[in-house]
């Protein structure tokens, strides 16, 4: 499954010129030019990573991850910017992003960051624990949910689901996205598997954690 990228970038020439690149490096790429574009786009689909630059029209890119973030917005972030003050540094880390890359850049030093970023599992997470109540935790170190204190048993495709509704709280998954997840390319994806798979969870964390987005998905919320 290829990654997903969101790439705000309002030079069209280095806008086309990054998605020709990341294209034929196997990545699926939206490109958009203004900065409320970006946060409608975020709001309506899933992505792996955002590249963001900064003086950007109607929104900027710094004031787009703070929303986003303050929204639950855990997707990893790279501005990509002419900035180069040690205050705008501190600024971008600040509003929330894992990297930060200077203009001009090499491409392939992009590339090296994104793959470096998307090998992590989880993003903006100090603890190996993530809570989803008092009394139910999942390990990210070990994939396993746990109800006080005890291990729950979850079949091999309950636990990346959960895995995958935790790494995008909040966020509407479609049901392509999940079967593209969920189901190697081998495999022909089942909707009444899938919502056995949801409805197995809900059992474990609580049926309002996740809502059903009528013909559309699934959305983990706090």
């Amino acid at each position: 499954m290829k990654a997903k990228i969101l790439l705000l970038e309002d030079d069209l020439t280095l806008n086309e010129t990054i998605v020709d690149f990341l294209e034929e490096n196997n990545f699926e790429v939206t490109p958009v030019y203004d900065g409320e574009e970006a946060s409608e786009l975020i709001y309506e689909q899933l992505f792996d990573l955002f590249l963001l630059d900064v003086n950007v029209p109607s929104l900027n890119g710094f004031e787009l991850l703070k929303q986003k973030r303050k929204d639950g917005v855990t997707t990893p972030a790279i501005y990509i910017t002419s900035l180069n003050s040690i205050d705008s540094l501190e600024d971008g880390y600040n509003s929330g992003c894992d990297d930060y890359v200077r203009k001009p850049f090499l491409l392939k030093e992009l590339l090296f960051r994104i793959e470096t970023i998307l090998k992590r599992g989880f993003f903006h997470e100090t603890n190996s624990q993530i809570s989803i109540n008092e009394s139910i935790k999942y390990d990210t170190n070990s994939n396993k949910l746990f109800v006080e204190t005890k291990e729950v048993a979850l079949s091999s495709k309950e636990a990346l689901l959960l895995k995958l509704f935790l790494q995008h709280k909040n966020e509407t998954l479609t049901h392509e996205t999940i079967q593209a997840a969920l189901w190697r390319y081998d495999e022909t994806p089942s909707e009444s598997s899938l919502r056995t798979y949801v409805k197995n969870l809900r059992k474990h964390i609580g049926k309002e954690k996740i809502v059903s987005i009528k013909k559309l998905g699934y959305r983990l919320t706090d």
